[in-house]
């Protein structure tokens, strides 16, 4: 299996990050081009700084001979029910489409739930779009159960 390394993403790693999002976005053939133009807005370096500036999030990028084959963020959420149990949430949880298949991403998620536990998680969760039934199988294969139904209402 292919050795991989994980490391909080820097500014420098916007545009790949935003490349492997868009790669794996649900629509897939419907998914209008990536204008490579649009990686450079100073929106996604806002929204990294954010990001950085918080201990209860990472942005992760994986890596394999030196070069970024997979992403996804954590967050760790604090909560009041079951007696204060913190959750880690995964996000945009992305392997490159020719890394696939290999093992990476098992490597990935595993690192974030060892992290999540290290963290003193009791639960992590994610959402991960209906359409993308792979990725469910994969998601399910790891442990995780479809056990909610998730709601969205963009603002």
């Amino acid at each position: 299996m292919t050795a991989l390394t994980f490391r909080d993403a820097t500014p420098a790693d916007i545009p790949v990050i935003l490349t492997l999002s868009h790669a794996g976005d649900a629509r897939g053939a419907q998914t209008p081009p990536l204008d490579p133009t649009s990686l450079s807005d100073p929106r996604y370096r806002a929204a990294f700084a954010q990001i950085a500036a918080s201990p209860e999030h990472r942005l992760i990028v994986a890596e394999t001979n030196g070069e970024v084959v997979g992403t996804l963020q954590i967050s760790i959420i604090p909560g009041l029910p079951r007696f204060g149990m913190k959750r880690g949430l995964l996000e945009n949880v992305h392997i490159r489409a020719d890394q696939r298949g290999n093992g990476l991403g098992t490597k990935m998620v595993q690192w974030a739930l060892d992290l999540c536990r290290e963290a003193g998680c009791g639960m992590v969760q994610l959402t991960s779009n209906k359409v993308r039934l792979d990725a469910h199988r994969f998601y399910e294969k790891l442990g995780f159960e479809a056990s909610h139904e998730g709601f969205k209402l963009f603002l």
